[in-house]
């Protein structure tokens, strides 16, 4: 989301130190979002968390709906616009696997806890907020093209042949890498995470040329 149509919660266009305060409270309520949950989490705890008073939180978000909003979209841009910059780049198999083997490294000194921000957020609005669950939806389609574009980058330099479905192998690729980041949450070891990424390396070997 571009910063020049961030508002107020009536509307009004945020200065600079406005709009480093909501960040501060996006950041805030993002955080204990991950620790303790969106059911869990109240304006209050985002108030102390994020050193503002009551009045500033809604001066920027009407109620905790539109704050959540604002955190799917701030995990969007931080989660998925960082996995652009990678797939951008990706050309090769070896890039697929460095950026497995970074998927891995990375859970494994956070200890496995917490999961993929952008995925819990989805899981927990799926049911109970339809614009909520809409908007994790829209990033996870764009963190699906970006790694389709990384696929058709590939396809492009003959790794892959003209015929892969670039799009299958996308989808699958993000889904491998959610359930292998849930199964490594709830199991607290990236052995499911390593096996996930494992097979989708193991796909790209087989689709690629001779």
């Amino acid at each position: 989301m571009s910063t020049d149509s961030l508002r107020t919660s009536t509307g009004r266009p945020l200065t600079s130190r406005g709009r480093q305060t909501r960040e501060r409270i996006v950041t805030a309520a993002a955080a204990l979002m991950l620790d303790i949950g969106v059911s869990g989490t109240t304006m209050e705890d985002v108030r102390d968390r994020a050193g503002v008073s009551s009045s500033q939180i809604y001066h920027y978000f009407s109620d905790k709906d539109e704050l959540v909003r604002a955190v799917i979209a701030h995990q969007d841009e931080t989660i998925v616009g960082t996995h652009e910059e990678v797939f951008a780049h990706l050309d090769s198999l070896d890039g697929l696997r460095r950026w497995c083997d970074g998927i891995v490294d990375y859970q494994r000194l956070g200890g496995c806890s917490g999961g993929c921000p952008l995925g819990s957020l989805g899981a927990q609005v799926a049911e109970t907020d339809p614009d909520a669950r809409a908007a994790v939806a829209r990033a996870l389609a764009r963190w699906e093209r970006a790694i389709r574009r990384g696929y058709d980058a590939m396809r492009d330099r003959g790794v892959f042949e003209d015929s892969v479905d670039t799009a299958s192998l996308a989808v699958a690729t993000l889904a491998a890498l959610q359930g292998g980041l849930l199964m490594a949450q709830v199991q607290r070891d990236t052995a499911p995470l390593r096996a996930s990424l494992d097979a989708v390396v193991h796909r790209a070997e087989l689709l690629a040329t001779r």
